[in-house]
Parts: C-alpha cells; sequence; structure tokens
C-alpha cells in the first residue's frame, strides 16, 4: 500500500512589532509637535489656544481642534453655549473642567482671570462663536495681551466665513481686503464707503440681514452700481444662497425681501482708471519708456492703472517697436 506523505504543518508569521511613532526633533515646529502630543494622549502645552469652530456645519471642525478642546485646562469661549452644544455633538466631556464666558460685555472683567491661568502653565482654548476666533471676534485683545505678558498664542485653524464667501462668490481671490462690519448709522457708513471706495482688491465685509439693504443702497450711490458683488447668506447651512450680480442687481432684490441669517457681502475691485486725469495708458508708457527699461515701464504702469501686467507689456512692446521704425 502506498503510504502518503505526511502533511507539512503552516508555519505562523511573526508577530509584527509596530514601530515606535517618529521623535520630534529640532526641525518639528513647537505647533506641530504640541498638536501631534495631544492626538497620543499627552497634555496639551500651556498656551493660549485659538480655536476655530464651524460657522454652520457642525462637521467642518478639524482633528486638532477636537483635540485640542480635549485636552486643554481650561476652556473660554464668546458663547458657552455654543461650545456646550459643540462638546455634546462630539463627544466631548466638560469634566471639572472650567468654561469661561469671555465677549464683549465682560472681556476686561474676565481677561485678567485667563492671564493669570495662563500665568500658572495652565492650557486655556478659546472658541470664538462660529468661525476663526480674532475675525470680528473679542478675543483680539485676549490674545494682544497674553502675548505682550510672554505667554505663547497657538492657532488651530478652520473654518472662516471670509474664505468661504471669497470661495464662492466668482470674483477675484488674488488680493482681498477684509473689511469688517460697517459702522450701523449712515452717516457713518457713507463716509466708511468712501474710505474703500478706490481699495484695489476684492472687498469682504459682514453685514446684519437688517441693514444689508441700506449698505447696498450707499454702496451703488458711492461705489456705482455696476460694480460686481455677491451677496452669500447662511453659509454651509441648510439653507445656504449666493446671490451674485452688480451692486444695483442685487440692492433691487433686497428691496422686494427681507433676508434672514448671517450675510457675507464680497464687492469686486473697482474698474481700473488710468492715472493723471486724462493721460492713457500709452501715454504714460511713452514716459516711462524715455528714461526706464521695458520691464521696469511695465510694471510701473500696471501699478498705476490696475491694468494687467499682460496688457500694458503687449502696449510696450507695440510703443518699442514703433520707435525703432522711425529711427
Amino acid at each position: 500500500m502506498r503510504r502518503r506523505p505526511p502533511r507539512s504543518r503552516p508555519i505562523a508569521p511573526k508577530p509584527r512589532i509596530p514601530a515606535p511613532p517618529p521623535e520630534a526633533t529640532s526641525s518639528t515646529p513647537p505647533a506641530e509637535t504640541a498638536a501631534r502630543d495631544t492626538a497620543q494622549g499627552a497634555a496639551l502645552e500651556p498656551a493660549l489656544h485659538l480655536v476655530a469652530t464651524p460657522i454652520g456645519a457642525a462637521r467642518d471642525i478639524t482633528l486638532r481642534a477636537l483635540d485640542t478642546l480635549g485636552a486643554a485646562d481650561v476652556l473660554a469661549a464668546e458663547d458657552t453655549r455654543t461650545l456646550r452644544r459643540l462638546l455634546d455633538l462630539h463627544g466631548i466631556g466638560l469634566r471639572d473642567r472650567p468654561l469661561l464666558a469671555y465677549h464683549d460685555h465682560n472681556a476686561d472683567r474676565m481677561r485678567p482671570r485667563i492671564l493669570a491661568l495662563l500665568a500658572e502653565a495652565r492650557s486655556v482654548a478659546y472658541a470664538s462663536e462660529a468661525g476663526t476666533p480674532l475675525v470680528a471676534d473679542p478675543g483680539y485683545a485676549l490674545a494682544r495681551a497674553a502675548i505682550a505678558e510672554g505667554h505663547r498664542v497657538i492657532a488651530a485653524p478652520g473654518a472662516s466665513a471670509v474664505l468661504t464667501a471669497l470661495s464662492v462668490s466668482g470674483l477675484p481671490s488674488d488680493r482681498f481686503l477684509f473689511a469688517g462690519f460697517p459702522p450701523s448709522q449712515p452717516r457713518a457708513r457713507r463716509d466708511w464707503a468712501r474710505s474703500l471706495a478706490e481699495v484695489p482688491a476684492t472687498l469682504v465685509i459682514y453685514e446684519s440681514p437688517r441693514r444689508v439693504g441700506g449698505l447696498l443702497g450707499d454702496l451703488c450711490e458711492i461705489w456705482g452700481g455696476e460694480r460686481r458683488a455677491a451677496l452669500c447668506r447662511e453659509l454651509t447651512k441648510r439653507f445656504e444662497e449666493v446671490r451674485r450680480g452688480t451692486l444695483a442687481s442685487l440692492a433691487a432684490d433686497c428691496v422686494h425681501e427681507g433676508l434672514r441669517g448671517e450675510v457675507v457681502l464680497v464687492v469686486d475691485r473697482p474698474a481700473a482708471q488710468p492715472a493723471g486725469g486724462d493721460e492713457t495708458m500709452e501715454e504714460l508708457l511713452r514716459d516711462r519708456l524715455e528714461r526706464l527699461s521695458v520691464k521696469a515701464a511695465v510694471v510701473d504702469v500696471a501699478a498705476a492703472t490696475g491694468l494687467p501686467r499682460r496688457q500694458v507689456y503687449d502696449a510696450a512692446l507695440r510703443i518699442a517697436a514703433d520707435g525703432a521704425q522711425d529711427e
């Protein structure tokens, strides 16, 4: 009888030993080291930590922000109810940690208390009601005071209504200015608008839905109704809406219907106007080319007129070619 060869026993694989986490080196930025240590469960670095929170959708929060809120010794917020809801939603317990309110009405009284906690080498996480702290937010004075007393200030970046509105507006984003909230009084608001009329950048403006109609009317009068703009409402929320058009068309819409919710207005830069009154771009170029190189003349005239550099460069080449033929 033929015998079968004995079966070979399978060799069990050797258990894999996980590699230890990389150690921080002198080249690792302190803020990155702090974020990594927090994620591994280590204590948060003693500092004032500025934590960006969602402007609408609750999931628009970073993992680092959750780590910071979970590990900080002390929590401070512009609106403690909003922060409590955010903590509950993401399963972060308050435990026995202090939760301090810090807003416009109590900032002078609360700031010394928070600075005293920082002096005790405590980690304090400050969260805006929505968005990035210090942008239209009372945390600016707190951060400035902490820096003045030599404490570290660390940002955990995240959601921002400024950048969100700029992204969806369809307007140029290569240069922009956050203009904040306009004054509420009509006369002061018109003076404010005049001071920004010639800024060569896209403007991002916060405004109350009750006053945005009046603001648009003033901007049409002072800036001209033909300037392009986008009115962004309830960004990242269920009823998000973006209306794009001219200032005049947006103003007309606001007359017929009231708006609700948070509003961000984005306005295009003014149309380029040649410097020197009736002087044209070519006249400016001819003047500059008599004493400057083509490159220097193009940079100078493009900056003076606000025209695209490529357009100015093409005109400079034509002028230079005409001059060569005349010779």
